[in-house]
């Protein structure tokens, strides 16, 4: 079910590299793959805890009528709080 995304999700969700990357969420490593379509303004993102803890799978949409947050069967808060927490690495 699609709902509004948070001020600044937009942008926290940018800042993580398009394609695969990897990263952290507090003491665990993560995968996280990004697909970019419509030229940005639809993302997908997928991770995954290298440790097969947790998972989060996401859409967003960067719609006229303001941006949407689409999570895929888990809640919003867990999406949202992955974005605002999940630290790549640096490249």
């Amino acid at each position: 079910m699609r709902a509004p995304a948070p001020d600044g999700f937009a942008a926290r969700l940018r800042e993580i590299p398009i394609g695969l990357s990897h990263g952290r969420l507090g003491q665990i490593k993560w995968t996280a793959t990004r697909s970019d379509f419509n030229a940005g303004r639809s993302i997908k993102l997928v991770a995954e805890a290298l440790d097969r803890s947790d998972y989060i799978s996401l859409n967003f949409y960067d719609l006229e009528s303001g941006a949407q947050l689409a999570p895929c069967e888990m809640p919003h808060e867990k999406v949202i709080s992955f974005v605002q927490n999940y630290q790549p690495e640096q490249t």
